[in-house]
């Protein structure tokens, strides 16, 4: 049995050392020294022998086991090493080839917007709010002074969730959540960006979801002379120092009076353009006094406190600060577009040539 034993070992080195991959290596290991492997037969015709042979055939067994595995594992990490040159050869790098630029990302335009208000505002002493994009009718409409019966609840016109949440269509919102907050009712100062929701079929200047920023001060004595004042620091800064304001009545719920604020055409200097369709003017946005019913509604006595409120549309804003005709192109991620716009100090538009 012995020499048997011999016999099985002198096979498997032969085999091995003809071996020419890890491949045919393991599927040595395991016709040889798996469970059912040759040499792991062999003990079963232990059985057979004497104590002081069985003592004999384990030894022999142990070390050609021993023997088998030692080199196999030395011809497996031969072929390793084999395998991983050749496989550094087929790969070789040519270091000397110019490399490929990585692409790099950029502020959106939208956003450049949105932050370069925040910041406008920031520098006037206002906080930056914001607030849940799914809002409770009582935010979103009864403590903005909107009844009932006002068109503006319409599920037509907006995205209910269920009969006292929907996705907010406003970000005039916080306002009512800012005034409620604070509890000490003192001054406040405050623009809130944010992202809001309206049932539109969408086109060029339409939108069924839109970014708006409203603004809120409220104090005592705060007047639409502070508004005015508000509003052209903010339009001389995005649009151009020779930029003036007009105000016209309108009609909002939340504010009383109401206003549309206008600013003069930056293309035409006020002469006409087709930018401006011919009236030298180009509606940007629209405010007014806080109505004594939205103060009242929020713990503000509006027989002390007065306040101003305005909201801004940024697509509206980035549209006509960087030539853009088309609002669906802020949401549709082509690379081509986006690319266009690259931050520079003084925030003006630079296309990339």
């Amino acid at each position: 049995m012995i020499d048997e034993l011999k016999d099985i070992k002198n096979e498997a080195l032969d085999e091995i050392k003809k071996a020419s991959d890890e491949k045919e290596l393991n599927e040595l290991r395991t016709k040889y020294l798996g469970k059912k492997g040759k040499v792991s037969l062999m003990t079963k015709q232990m059985g057979t022998l004497s104590v002081d042979e069985k003592k004999e055939f384990g030894k022999a067994l142990n070390e050609i086991k021993g023997e088998i595995t030692e080199v196999l594992e030395e011809a497996m990490k031969k072929a390793k090493e084999k395998a991983l040159n050749e496989r550094l050869e087929s790969e070789k790098i040519d270091v000397t080839l110019p490399g490929v630029s990585a692409l790099s990302g950029g502020m959106h335009p939208l956003m450049k917007v949105v932050e370069e208000v925040e910041d406008l505002f920031i520098s006037m002493g206002f906080d930056v709010a914001s607030g849940p994009e799914m809002e409770e009718d009582l935010y979103n409409f009864e403590k903005l002074n909107l009844p009932k019966n006002h068109p503006a609840r319409d599920d037509q016109d907006s995205f209910y969730i269920t009969a006292e949440r929907l996705l907010r269509t406003q970000t005039s919102a916080m306002q009512a959540r800012v005034m409620e907050g604070n509890k000490e009712k003192t001054e406040i100062r405050v623009i809130c960006p944010g992202k809001t929701y309206r049932r539109d079929d969408d086109d060029a200047t339409h939108s069924h979801q839109f970014t708006q920023i409203e603004g809120l001060m409220v104090g005592e004595n705060i007047s639409l002379a502070h508004l005015k004042g508000v509003l052209e620091v903010f339009v001389r800064r995005l649009f151009g120092e020779d930029r003036e304001i007009r105000l016209r009545p309108n009609y909002f719920p939340f504010t009383e009076p109401s206003l549309e604020i206008d600013v003069s055409c930056f293309s035409c200097g006020g002469k006409g353009c087709n930018i401006c369709k011919g009236t030298g003017w180009i509606e940007i946005l629209g405010g007014g006094m806080v109505h004594p019913n939205v103060l009242r509604g929020c713990g503000y006595d509006p027989d002390k406190f007065t306040g101003f409120a305005f909201g801004i549309g940024p697509e509206r804003v980035a549209m006509l600060k960087y030539g853009i005709t088309d609002i669906r192109s802020f949401y549709t991620n082509d690379l081509r577009f986006l690319k266009e716009f690259n931050r520079v100090e003084s925030g003006v538009y630079n296309e990339s040539k």
